[in-house]
């Protein structure tokens, strides 16, 4: 397997194709590829990764959209592989630099990014493709492929230049009992192995999981009947975007007798779109308005909500605070129809341990299958890599265990180790002729959505954070005359987040008029020379004596 240090790419030469992931490698979410062939540039995703606890206060993290920030005119298009945000959420933050690059993606796809492009006010440049259809951009000749996903409409799409061709799966897996019907192309993908693929970018999140990934449909007899059971009110939690859980729960409901209420703006957006467009199909009577919901018996009802990872402001966070209109109690039945995603388990164990407080029972999937992942177990890999008997391996979209199970699986099928690719975001591929090269990586980074600021917020900003909501707050005040040294004001300390009790500083005040004596003694005679003082003063006692790291602010002003 191969891998790189970081380097500057060389320049390319005509007639290779560039392959360059600056999101979705190493982490599940932020997916964007930017391919490269004689100047012109065309993306496959553009999706948003979704902040840990160590990020707090930032709402979405973006691929770094400065790589191509200065080659915005040589974007062709946008492919946008199938509808989940963690593949089409940023698209909005990159047409604001330049919003006439056509979006190109299925029906359900190009609707739901749509209704997300009117709430920033964009009206953008769609092509609508199916199954089978080719178009070309430029020097790309695309085919899109079927796949089946945890969403209606995912496509799969290969890429052709006369360097070679690539297939990029996006997120696939193989239920061949799948609830619409539409199982992935496996017939395409075996006529592009008898044509030679010569990069394979395959979906990586299940890659360590043996076997293969559960059919859709167990699941809904699973739903069904854990709903029978229920006594009163019954609040199922999943993405805003899985229309195949929301169908499920319909029908669950529908079969108990139960209406459903849809919460979260973002859920009722999009299932108002899936339904409209024939994705979703809503049984006679079964949807109810969610202001109208709280006057039916408790025994009657079925809140399908957002939040099943923990979301801080989704609806079934705010339900676990009390901060919602809804107030769970005992009796009501909370589930949780969704996996983890690597990295909210934390705040996913919070809700549920906040849900179970109030009485409620929380299922999950670590209690009972009511959920199934929506991609590819290691089998379904394996079988793919002896179709399409790729002759270069780019795993994509997993953590970086899930990046090497993949390329392991590679290479148990049959392709050479030195043409299976692991690497970081800004990996660069030069693919011509059937090889494959590494040839630099970028210095890509992450760029910050906090509220309403985008790329302001800094790593060095995530760390104050940080460390004002672990360690708290110092400020030391004190007016100074800086020639002599003499203290007119102060000092006078407050905090917040350290220590109730202020008395706790009556011992570092001597120690601060001590240091600014002697600093003026030793010739110190401005005002930030002399908040320096104060601050490795004070950081030294609150080290020793209480083994802290605060935010320590000193304000010395010149009297």
């Amino acid at each position: 397997m191969n891998s790189t240090a970081v380097r500057e790419p060389r320049t390319l030469a005509r007639g290779t194709l560039r392959i360059t992931p600056i999101g979705g490698l190493g982490e599940i979410g932020r997916n964007m590829t930017v391919y490269e062939f004689d100047g012109k540039l065309l993306v496959v995703d553009c999706g948003v990764l979704f902040p840990e606890e160590h990020q707090p206060g930032v709402d979405l993290i973006l691929p770094d959209l400065g790589i191509i920030r200065d080659r915005l005119d040589d974007v062709l298009a946008i492919v946008l592989t199938h509808g989940h945000e963690d593949h089409i959420g940023a698209v909005p933050y990159l047409l604001k630099l330049r919003d006439d690059i056509p979006l190109v993606g299925s029906t359900l796809t190009l609707a739901l990014i749509e209704a997300k492009l009117k709430e920033h006010r964009i009206a953008p440049l769609t092509l609508t493709v199916s199954e089978g259809r080719r178009e070309k951009f430029g020097p790309f000749e695309l085919e899109f492929i079927a796949v089946n996903h945890s969403i209606p409409d995912a496509l799969a799409v290969a890429i052709e230049t006369s360097a070679g061709l690539v297939l990029h799966t996006g997120d696939f897996k193989m239920d061949q009992l799948p609830l619409d019907g539409r199982i992935t192309d496996l017939r395409a993908f075996a006529r592009l192995g008898e044509r030679g693929v010569d990069l394979f970018l395959p979906d990586s999140t299940n890659a360590d999981v043996p076997g293969f990934t559960m059919a859709e449909r167990e699941i809904g007899v699973v739903l069904e009947s854990v709903m029978a059971k229920a006594k009163r009110r019954i609040i199922v939690a999943s993405f805003s975007s899985h229309v195949h859980r929301v169908q499920q729960v319909l029908d669950a409901a529908h079969a108990n007798g139960r209406r459903v209420a849809f919460m979260g703006r973002s859920m009722v957006r999009n299932m108002t779109i899936a339904a409209d467009l024939g994705y979703l199909k809503v049984p006679e009577g079964v949807l109810i308005d969610a202001k109208k919901a709280g006057d039916l018996p408790d025994d009657r009802i079925v809140y399908m909500s957002t939040g099943s990872q923990g979301e801080p402001m989704a609806v079934l966070a705010r339900m676990a605070n009390l901060e919602h209109q809804i107030e769970v109690g005992k009796g009501d039945l909370v589930i949780l129809a969704s996996s983890l995603i690597p990295g909210n388990e934390n705040a996913v164990y919070r809700v549920i341990n906040g849900l179970t407080r109030l009485g409620a029972d929380v299922v999950h999937k670590g209690n009972a299958r009511v959920h199934v992942s929506g991609h590819a177990s290691a089998g379904e890999l394996l079988y793919c890599y002896n179709i399409l008997k790729p002759r270069n391996v780019l795993p994509v979209h997993g953590e970086a265990r899930h990046l090497v199970a993949n390329a392991e699986l590679a290479i148990d099928s049959g392709v050479p180790a030195e043409n299976t690719f692991i690497g970081e975001n800004g990996l660069v591929l030069d693919l011509k002729d059937g090889e494959v090269e590494v040839v630099g990586q970028l210095d890509v980074g992450q760029i910050y959505v906090d509220g309403s600021t985008v790329g302001e917020i800094t790593e060095a900003d995530l760390k104050d954070r940080r460390i004002l909501a672990e360690e708290g707050f110092i400020s030391i005040f004190l007016a100074v005359d800086v020639q002599t040294g003499r203290i007119i004001v102060g000092p006078e300390v407050q905090s917040r987040g350290f220590a109730e009790d202020e008395s706790v500083f009556d011992t570092v005040i001597p120690l601060i008029v001590k240091a600014i004596a002697e600093a003026a003694e030793n010739g110190t005679r401005d005002q930030h020379s002399y908040q320096q003082v104060v601050r490795r003063t004070v950081g030294r006692w609150v080290n020793t004596q209480h083994r802290r790291r605060p935010m320590i602010v000193p304000v010395v002003i010149e009297a």
